[in-house]
Formats: C-alpha cells, sequence, structure tokens
C-alpha cells in the first residue's frame, strides 16, 4: 500500500498561488473542505509582512470570483470557519465566517458567479460577550462565549463560571439569511472546546480550566434536551433532561454528583476530534488514542509510538468509514476502528500535512502536502480490514500454536496465514467468511472441500453467530431491555467459557463478567451447574465432569492477584454469599464429594493438592467488607461441613468462644463417631471446658458417654487439675459464689471408668471365660 499522487494543485483555480504559497513555508493552521470537495479553505494566521487571512480555492477552475478575506490587527480574531446545511433548498449549504465578537458573515457560492456574501449578522446578545470556540449541528450554530459580569475583579480567574454554552438556528434562504432565538444550554459554566457529531455536541474542557471541572466531559443531545455527565475513565456518570433554561444552571448540574466527580482523575487530552461515526476521539499525552461515545462509554482504539507528546506537537486525525487516520511527526497510522490493529504505518516525506475530504470515494484518504494532493485506496478487497470474527479466529490460533510450540521464535498472523502446516484457522476463516454475508463485498463461493466441514460446524457455527448477534443488539437496546438481554448474553458466555480452555484469559473476562453483572452471572452459574434443591432439601447437581474441573481448577500462585483476578471456584463462592448463602457449605461439600471421587487424597494434580476447598471457601468469606454473627455461622458451617479433624476442632473451638453450649454437644456428638483419635481430640477439649466453668454442667450426661476407652482415672484427675482456673485469693471449702468444681460432678465420670473393664483384663478375657479351664487332656492310646 504506496502513497499515490492525485493532484499536484493544478485542478484548482490559482494553483499555482496555492502551491507558491505552501512551497513559502506558509503552512495554514486550518484546512477544510466544503461538503461537495469542490472548496478548499485555508486559514493563515498572523505571519508578518503577511496578514491573518482566509482564502478559498476551487477545484476545476469553474468560472466565478475565489473568496479572500483578510482583517487587521485591531479586529477581533476569527474563531470558526463553518458550512451549513440550508433546511429550505436540498442539498445546499453555505458557509459562516464567525468572529470572536460575534459578528458572523454568511457567504454563498453559485455556479458562474462565484462567492456572494448573503448577510451580516451578530451572534451574541450582549455587547460584551466573547466567543472562544463554536461548532455547526445540522443548521445551527452551537458555541461557547465568555459573558463578563459588570464590575468584574481584574484578576479574571476568580470569576471562574463566567462562560455560557449557547444553540441558535440559521436559515438561509431565498430572502436572505434569519437567524433564531439563543437557546441556552449550559450558563455559569467554565470555558469548554464544542465540537459536533451529526446527532450530539461534545464539550471538552478548556486546557486552561480548573483541576475541578476539567474532570469530566459534558454532552449535549439536542433531540432529548439532555445533557449527559461521563468521565471517560469510569464512564457515564449523570444525565439530565433540561426543561427550561433555569434547569441548565451548570452548579445545579453538578450538584448530586460533586462527591463522585472529585475522586476521578483530571482529563488527559492532548487533542480531541469527532469521527465519522458520530464518537469523541482523544489523545492523551502519553499517545494514547480512545473514543468516547454518545452515551458516556471509552473504548480504547490504540498506542502511538514515541512516547509522551509535547504540548507544541500537532496530530491530525481523520475517520474514513472504519479506518482511524493519524499523522504525528511525519508518521501516518492507519487503525482499523473496531478491532484496534494497526493496518498499515507509512513515514511520510513531510511533516505538515492536511486531511480532505474524500467526496465519493469512501474507501480512500486523501493528504494535502506541500507537493499536491495524495491518497492511499483501499479499492482492492485483500485490502479491506478482516472482519472482526475472522481476525479473532487467528489471534486465537496464534496463542494455541505459541503454547505448544517448542520453538522461541514469536508466531505472528502473517506467519500462520503463510504457512502450510496451520490448516485449521485458515479453513475456520473461510467458514467464517462465507457465513458472514458481509454487505461491502459479495460472499465468495466456499470451497468444495470445506462444505463438509461446514455441515458438520453449522450448529456450532449458528450459536456463535448468534452470539455475536445478541452482542450487538445489546450495544443498541432501550434501557429497559438492556437487562434481559445482559442476563441471556452472560448465560451463554458463562456456557462458551465452561466448555473451551481455562486459560488466563477466559478467568479475566469471567472475572470482567462477574463483576460487571453479577446477578446475571449468578444466574448463568446455576444454570452451568444444573444446581436445585431436591425433595428432602439437598442441594444437587448435574454437572458434567469436564464442568467440574473447570470449576475446581486452580490457577498458578504467579497468576493470582493479577489485575485483581479471582478463580472461578472463589468467583462462585462469592456469589453464593451474595445470592443464596444457605447454599454454600452444601456447595462445598458437593464439589469435595466429585474431588474424593476423581483423585485420591493427597494427589497434589488435584484441587484439594495445595489449598484445601473449604479454606478456599473461607478466604472469600474473610474478604468481605463486614463481619456479622451470620458470617460466624457461616464460618462454622464451611468448618464443619469439611469433616476434616482440624477444621472440626477449629469449629468447636469458634463454638466454646461463642458460648454456644448446646451446638458444642452437638457437635462433638457427631464428629467424635469418625475416629477415635478425632474422638479423644474432643473429649480432651470438652474437659478442659469442664474444668474452668460450670456451663457444660447440664450436658454432662451427654458429655460423660464420649469418654474414649484408653483413658484411666488418673489420666482424668490429671487433666482437670492442669486446667483448673487459678483463684486470686486463698481457697476456701465453701466458695460464695458456687462455681467451683465439686468431687460429686466428677463423680458419674470416675465411676464410669473405674467399672470399665482394664486393657490387659481385656488381653486375656478370652482364655478366662473359656468354657473349661483347664482343657481337657487328650486321649490316651491303647
Amino acid at each position: 500500500m504506496k502513497l499515490r499522487l492525485v493532484s499536484d494543485l493544478s485542478d484548482f483555480s490559482r494553483g499555482h498561488w496555492l502551491r507558491e504559497l505552501l512551497y513559502r513555508g506558509e503552512e495554514p493552521s486550518h484546512v477544510q473542505s466544503s461538503p461537495d470537495g469542490q472548496h478548499l479553505l485555508l486559514l493563515q494566521k498572523s505571519r508578518p509582512p503577511t496578514l491573518p487571512r482566509v482564502v478559498a480555492f476551487q477545484r476545476h477552475s469553474i468560472a466565478g470570483a475565489d473568496l479572500e478575506r483578510s482583517w487587521q490587527p485591531p479586529q477581533p480574531a476569527l474563531v470558526g470557519l463553518l458550512f451549513l446545511q440550508s433546511p429550505v433548498v436540498l442539498g445546499s449549504w453555505v458557509l459562516a465566517v464567525v468572529w470572536e465578537h460575534g459578528r458572523t458573515e454568511v457567504w454563498h457560492f453559485v455556479v458562474a458567479v462565484g462567492w456572494q456574501l448573503l448577510q451580516t449578522l451578530e451572534l451574541c446578545q450582549g455587547a460584551r460577550a466573547r466567543v472562544v470556540s463554536v461548532c455547526s449541528q445540522g443548521a445551527s450554530l452551537v458555541w461557547c462565549e465568555e459573558r463578563p459580569p459588570l464590575g468584574a475583579h481584574p484578576d479574571m480567574s476568580k470569576c471562574a463560571f463566567r462562560f455560557c454554552v449557547c444553540a441558535r438556528a440559521l436559515e438561509a434562504g431565498e430572502q436572505g439569511v434569519r437567524l433564531g432565538t439563543v437557546r441556552i444550554i449550559l450558563h455559569n459554566s467554565p470555558e469548554y472546546q464544542v465540537l459536533a457529531s451529526p446527532q450530539h455536541v461534545f464539550l471538552v474542557p478548556a486546557a486552561a480550566g480548573f483541576a475541578t471541572t476539567s474532570k469530566f466531559l459534558l454532552i449535549w443531545h439536542p433531540d432529548k434536551a439532555k445533557l449527559v455527565i461521563t468521565a471517560p475513565s469510569a464512564g457515564f456518570v449523570h444525565s439530565k433532561v433540561l426543561h427550561s433554561s433555569s434547569e441548565s444552571d451548570f452548579r445545579k448540574l453538578l450538584l448530586g454528583s460533586v462527591g463522585l466527580l472529585s475522586g476521578f482523575a483530571p482529563l488527559d487530552i492532548h487533542t480531541s476530534s469527532v469521527s465519522s461515526a458520530g464518537g469523541l476521539l482523544l489523545v492523551s499525552t502519553k499517545g494514547s488514542v480512545s473514543v468516547v461515545e454518545p452515551d458516556g462509554t471509552q473504548r480504547h482504539i490504540f498506542d502511538l509510538e514515541g512516547g509522551p507528546l509535547a504540548q507544541g506537537s500537532p496530530v491530525q486525525l481523520k475517520t474514513f468509514g472504519s479506518i482511524l487516520a493519524c499523522v504525528l511527526a511525519g508518521v501516518l497510522y492507519l487503525i482499523d476502528q473496531n478491532s484496534g490493529r494497526l493496518i498499515e504505518k507509512e513515514v511520510l516525506s513531510v511533516k505538515e500535512v492536511h486531511f480532505l475530504e474524500s467526496q465519493g470515494e469512501e474507501d480512500s484518504i486523501q493528504l494535502l502536502t506541500q507537493t499536491g494532493i495524495y491518497s492511499f485506496s483501499f479499492s482492492k478487497p485483500e485490502d479491506r480490514p478482516e472482519p472482526c470474527l475472522v481476525e479473532m479466529v487467528f489471534e486465537e490460533a496464534c496463542r494455541y500454536y505459541q503454547r505448544r510450540s517448542l520453538s522461541s521464535s514469536k508466531l505472528t498472523v502473517e506467519k500462520l496465514k503463510k504457512g502450510g502446516t496451520f490448516q485449521a484457522p485458515v479453513v475456520l476463516a473461510a467458514l467464517l467468511q462465507h457465513s458472514l454475508h458481509q454487505k461491502q463485498k459479495p460472499a465468495r463461493g466456499l470451497q468444495d472441500t470445506y462444505a463438509k466441514l461446514l455441515s458438520t460446524m453449522s450448529l456450532e457455527l449458528q450459536s456463535y453467530m448468534s452470539l455475536e448477534l445478541l452482542k450487538t443488539c445489546l450495544v443498541c437496546a432501550p434501557e429497559s431491555e438492556v437487562e434481559s438481554y445482559c442476563k441471556e448474553l452472560v448465560e451463554q458466555e458463562v456456557s462458551r467459557i465452561l466448555q473451551s480452555d481455562m486459560d488466563k484469559d477466559n478467568l479475566a473476562y469471567l472475572n470482567s463478567v462477574f463483576a460487571s453483572f453479577p446477578k446475571a452471572a449468578w444466574k448463568a452459574t446455576r444454570s452451568c451447574l444444573q444446581l436445585q434443591q431436591n425433595g428432602d432439601g439437598l442441594l444437587v447437581a448435574r454437572a458434567t465432569p469436564e464442568v467440574w474441573k473447570k470449576v475446581l481448577c486452580q490457577p498458578q500462585l504467579e497468576e493470582v492477584g493479577q489485575n485483581g483476578m479471582v478463580p472461578l471456584f472463589e468467583l462462585i463462592c462469592a456469589s453464593f454469599l451474595k445470592f443464596k448463602p444457605k447454599w454454600l457449605p452444601s456447595f462445598v461439600e458437593l464439589t469435595q464429594q466429585y474431588v474424593s471421587n476423581s483423585w485420591s487424597y493427597s494427589s497434589k494434580e488435584g484441587p484439594e493438592g495445595r489449598v484445601p476447598l473449604y479454606k478456599r471457601a473461607l478466604g472469600v468469606l474473610a474478604r468481605k467488607n463486614k463481619h456479622g454473627e451470620a458470617d460466624d455461622d457461616m464460618e462454622l458451617e464451611l468448618l464443619l461441613c469439611s469433616k476434616r479433624p482440624k477444621a472440626v476442632l477449629q469449629a468447636l473451638h469458634l463454638l466454646i468462644r461463642l458460648k454456644r453450649w448446646q451446638r458444642v454437644v452437638e457437635v462433638a456428638e457427631k464428629f467424635s463417631k469418625l475416629s477415635p483419635l478425632l474422638n479423644k481430640e474432643i473429649f480432651t477439649t470438652l474437659l478442659a471446658e469442664f474444668a474452668q466453668h460450670r456451663e457444660l454442667d447440664p450436658y454432662l450426661d451427654r458429655l460423660w458417654p464420649l469418654c474414649p476407652a484408653e483413658l484411666t482415672a488418673s489420666d482424668i484427675l490429671n487433666m482437670v487439675l492442669q486446667h483448673l482456673p487459678h483463684s486470686q485469693e486463698d481457697p476456701v471449702p465453701f466458695s460464695s459464689e458456687g462455681n467451683q468444681l465439686t468431687v460429686g460432678l466428677l463423680k458419674p465420670l470416675l465411676q464410669r471408668v473405674l467399672q470399665r473393664p482394664s486393657v490387659q483384663e481385656e488381653m486375656y478375657s478370652d482364655g478366662l471365660q473359656s468354657p473349661t479351664f483347664p482343657p481337657p487332656a487328650p486321649p490316651r492310646e491303647h
């Protein structure tokens, strides 16, 4: 793809003058084409000895006078050159030249006659008003003007909110030009630069604005009379319909959002422009290019090379369909706005270039330079950018083959397409291109060898295409239908990811889905795992083993915590805690049952090889902001559902700390049956508590049967003596408090132990209890 010379400026009237102007280095500060592409307007600022002037060059040398306007320095500066549509004559347009003090000249071009001054108008109502920025929106003018108050302080910075954003219809007909009434969009505001798209007007804070008001943008919707507040780093903030001019006060507009806006970082804007699709293109001082949509959402597109941008370095931006053209320091970047992919990078021989309107040539980009007009052409089908889905196929294939490759060389999309060994992505891309039915070019016939494969993949392809269609519907849906679309979309996305490889990218994507749509993600999880209660009230799941492995997989330690990334098991546990906390212990128990059936107890390959599942669930519980009584109950249930000895003892100590003695005894009776060792630990723990206070006295008849067989009376007495509370006073035979341990309380346990046969007696019990002793003598032999 190379630059092609379209014109050496000879097709302009007085073309030699235009070439001479550019060759002398008198670069115009502003270049603009008329809507029909036949006229070129150049604005030159004051550069002695040349006076500031506006010059219009006409193409194809049609007879008629060219427009040339210059002015002396005492006259106010020129603010804008705007082409406005004429509502009276279809397809007609007029040129409005707006000066700083509000005076506006309206010009019209007539074939064979030339430029004619239709009328001179006064845009502003106040004599002291000063226009700082102006744009055209349809057949209306929108501008920001400064209104200094009477008797203002000499230091104008103390009069912070002295600007006003206004709109006024301008109708040009056969009877002349008529200005409509002034419509106040915003008053008592800071200084804004106004930029118009076909349906909206963006209000960008001026570079010299205050730090408090330069953290957000405003978007005016003329058809709805609505102002939207958006902070590009945070998205949509607030919107308000302006029913009357009294509601358009800047300070009243921000009254409910001051606290939220105060936490945002100031805007970082080096250059701003409006794209052909109606979005606001922003270039930061770091070279990052992003677009702000009319609904307030921001999307990153591309990062320019070269590091931080200086304040004086110009950046030219222009969109041609889905292609974003950007010129910085003599380098032309062509970027696909949909995918952010760099299509072409060309080093130009000149640094000063200006984009022109390519009338009738949607697939070409035209540049005005000192030597002429050059063009980039995208007329060939193979030069067109591929659909986003096809690009995704090749990029995903690159990642897949890179993981399997033993070579250290980086695999690129270009190598993948050219190499003959990677047939799968090429075949899939051909199937997608055949099925997409692009409108911009006719679908090419599919090869016969792929037809059978297409019939096999038709259901999967339809599912994938319906998912992409659903995403499109979600973007374009009204607010009332967004929730239902989100629910369906999230369910399909969660189901799709659980059927694919759970790599780092998919896990990060799931994290963003659960964070953005928590309720929809919870319902999608229930659906994918088929979680429900049976007739007995127990939680059951009918997920496949492949889905269980995705749920229970634990990423490497170095991957956890990157950008707040959380494993899927923890994401699901957090959803349980938020929407169905009673089900969480049962869910952990279900996962443990699957683990015990699939992996051995000590297998390091299984999900419990590093951190047990109940501890992972407890970690989710610990990350909650507030900890209440319900969280203590949840911690207790999670410990008990694991049925691990350490967890059971930890739960027992938690119950003792909470002084829930009835539950303490119930847990002791239930879990003492699991193993003799655990039984001994539980009993010794409760015996130590019994020695210290009298809270367990009502439950002694249930506690003493838990005594292990190997404990003797001396063992019990030693343990009781070790845990007796230390009194601060001299012991007395009979305490007035009545809370000391007595022999009478311990007597039933000691009797129970002493009446039990000893271990040595049991060893000889079989011999002692034989029917005859000593055994009879063998019969004698005769």
